[in-house]
């Protein structure tokens, strides 16, 4: 079982300090990653009575590949993990660049876990078409491992064209692990296609062991084995005890999750607080 961390983004701060204190507390209780989630701009919802989002302009999150660059430097050997970016707002040779420069700099110890996303206005911002991410992401998820293991790519597709063109220098990993979070029944589907790794987020119609039923039905009929595919749940510990905390643990490696990652967000903690609910969680499920 690999056992790591959510970087509490919304609460950190924009302080360095806290966020180098925070990442070197992760490494120094032994856990095996630092898992981080992704958005680029917050929306103002003052004027928009029907959001349903569970992040705004209110909410503070660091740049994903910005924040790994340093943390690289300041705890290295630690694995750290895109959970998830949202790829398809993203010009994919350059978050192929991006993403091939964490893992030189982490020494191949890097998971980039992709989505779709759920926040239009990032879209619109961002110059993407919120309506085609699906179909679009997956022409990405292919054109980045041409990138990260081919050094010249030639590459016309829908919605990409490299015209014999390559990044340098390459990626530890070739090609750098992809492992995708979502929950609609075409995103595990296409997961199941195509990741090295799965992170769910809701289950298909409320059931577990349904989805993952489906899960691994899809898994083979593409021609692959289910064992091979890694499977990181989030265990939300900014509240109750750790005998609940070891409870879902192992209610979830009975659906086949081989990696967690223990989430302290929305317990309203500063950093300290973060960094003893993670010693604390640390010492539950040792």
């Amino acid at each position: 079982m690999k056992l790591g961390v959510v970087f509490p983004q919304t609460e950190i701060g924009a302080d360095p300090g806290g966020v180098r204190e925070f990442a070197q507390a992760v490494q120094e209780l032994g856990y095996d990653h630092l898992l981080a989630y992704d958005h680029v701009l917050g929306a103002d919802v003052s004027d928009r009575a029907d959001w349903s989002g569970p992040y705004t302009s209110e909410h503070q999150f660091h740049e994903l590949f910005v924040l790994f660059g340093y943390l690289a430097a300041i705890v290295p050997g630690l694995e750290l993990v895109a959970g998830v970016l949202v790829l398809p707002q993203r010009q994919t040779a350059l978050a192929a660049k991006q993403a091939a420069e964490i893992d030189i700099l982490t020494g191949g110890n890097f998971r980039l876990g992709v989505g779709l996303g759920w926040n239009f206005v990032e879209f619109e911002a961002l110059g993407e078409n919120f309506h085609d991410r699906g179909k679009r992401s997956e022409e990405q998820i292919g054109v980045m491992r041409r990138l990260w293991t081919e050094p010249v790519v030639d590459f016309d597709g829908r919605w990409h064209r490299i015209p014999h063109a390559g990044i340098n220098p390459l990626p530890v990993q070739r090609p750098i692990p992809i492992w995708i979070g979502g929950s609609a029944e075409a995103a595990v589907e296409r997961t199941a296609r195509l990741a090295d790794g799965f992170f769910p987020q809701r289950p298909i119609d409320g059931d577990w062991p349904k989805t993952f039923e489906l899960f691994r039905g899809w898994v083979e009929a593409a021609g692959r084995d289910p064992e091979q595919i890694g499977i990181e749940w989030r265990i939300d510990v900014s509240s109750g005890t750790p005998d609940d905390w070891r409870a879902e643990v192992e209610e979830r490696k009975q659906l086949g999750a081989t990696h967690f990652s223990l989430a302290t967000m929305r317990g309203g903690l500063d950093v300290d607080g973060h960094i003893a609910r993670i010693q604390e969680a640390r010492e539950a499920l040792a």
